[in-house]
């Protein structure tokens, strides 16, 4: 009998353990007004658990440069709250990055939509 193993690499596990963190410490945490209402869409956690780079979307009404501003300034803070939340030898250094998929999603949707109207 054999069985199916999935592999589920310990970087990925808390990768998405800090996303989740990350999401509640924005929500109910972090006061700076420039960072507003932003979106943790994905986490990607270095091999060695050194660096990990967050990606998130900033609403359409706010300044995204501003709200990464806002990040830039408040990683610390987040990564200290981590580190009390996540029992972690080491927190890693946080990189907030734009997420620009769901930008090239709509993309892609609005040309597919276009070459169908085309095609009538």
């Amino acid at each position: 009998m054999s069985f199916a193993v999935h592999e589920y690499k310990r970087t990925d596990r808390i990768g998405d353990q800090i996303k989740m963190e990350v999401a509640d410490i924005l929500m109910r945490k972090t006061r700076d007004p420039r960072i507003g209402f932003v979106t943790v869409t994905s986490v990607d956690v270095s091999d060695d658990l050194q660096h990990a780079k967050i990606f998130v979307t900033v609403q359409k009404e706010q300044d995204p440069k501003q709200a990464f501003i806002g990040l830039k300034k408040a990683a610390g803070f987040i990564r200290a709250e981590l580190s009390r939340r996540l029992h972690l030898r080491r927190i890693p250094e946080l990189v907030f990055l734009p997420d620009e998929s769901t930008e090239k999603v709509s993309n892609i949707l609005d040309l597919l939509d276009r070459i169908e109207k085309e095609k009538q």
